[in-house]
């Protein structure tokens, strides 16, 4: 009797040492989750590049990086590609104790297109007394994949000119849809150039207040897009074949807007709440 009241006792204490040690070392997710910036903290390196590979034919070699001037507790990385205003793939990858990722993907192309690429690097920082912050970034780039010899200039020209149309009228297909007044906001970007905005500042917000809006929209992003966009109903859809988002802020400040299209051509509105102090 003596020996099986050791041998629970033994159990016991295990099952309470892997308890302590999973709550000091609680599983990490993976996911982009914004905390206040560290301003201390910087990225040496943030970029994207496409580049078309001249073997194999009509191979695109996409690829990203990203370097802290430190370890960071957990590094995140979240890619999006778009042909011609639609998302044809993505790359999101995460790393405790590093200051590095790195991520390409080779595609195969066969028609001539508009590539969009766009990057959100991302940092989460443990500090002493349990502070937690942030330190991010953002890259892209675009090209045209052409696959023909022939007026490769018009073509550009056309393959613009068409993606503007399908984006204008697929956001203005959503606008109706949920009834939304453009003069209750700031003029809406597409996401790749709101990225490019947010690198500086985004008009009529300081440095700190567009850092939070940046964060904020890539966690919303992150867990209600990439991977997956969260339908109203509760279902969730691959986002693949979705239409590039258009940003739009609030004139009060107090949320911004995320309209985009499925591949089946169901508009979608995520709202982002702002926490911007004037």
């Amino acid at each position: 009797m003596n020996k099986i009241y050791f041998v629970l006792f033994t159990l016991i204490l295990v099952v309470l040492a892997f308890s302590i040690q999973q709550h000091k070392n609680p599983k990490v997710q993976e996911s982009i989750t914004y905390f206040p910036i560290d301003p201390k903290v910087t990225f040496k390196t943030a970029e994207t590049n496409l580049t078309v590979m001249s073997k194999p034919a009509n191979t695109l070699l996409w690829k990203e990086k990203s370097i802290l001037d430190r370890e960071a507790y957990l590094r995140q990385d979240a890619a999006l590609l778009f042909a011609n205003g639609r998302l044809i793939d993505q790359l999101w990858n995460w790393k405790q104790n590093t200051s590095v990722i790195e991520q390409e993907k080779r595609i195969t192309i066969d028609e001539s297109v508009f590539l969009q690429a766009i990057t959100f690097h991302h940092a989460e920082l443990h500090e002493n007394d349990n502070q937690i912050f942030s330190s991010q970034a953002m890259s892209s780039h675009q090209i045209f994949f052409i696959t023909t010899q022939n007026d490769q200039e018009k073509l550009k020209k056309q393959l613009d000119q068409q993606t503007e149309r399908m984006l204008q009228l697929s956001w203005n297909k959503g606008l109706r849809h949920f009834s939304i007044n453009l003069r209750n906001y700031q003029e809406a970007f597409p996401l790749s150039q709101f990225n490019e905005l947010a690198k500086d500042t985004l008009p009529g917000f300081t440095k700190s207040e567009t850092a939070a809006i940046v964060g904020n929209l890539w966690e919303g992003l992150y867990k209600n897009y990439i991977l997956g966009i969260k339908k109203a109903e509760g279902a969730i859809e691959n986002p693949k074949g979705s239409t590039l988002p258009l940003i739009l802020i609030a004139n009060d400040k107090t949320h911004l807007l995320v309209l985009t299209e499925t591949r089946s051509g169901e508009p979608i509105l995520l709202r982002q709440l702002m926490e911007v102090n004037d």
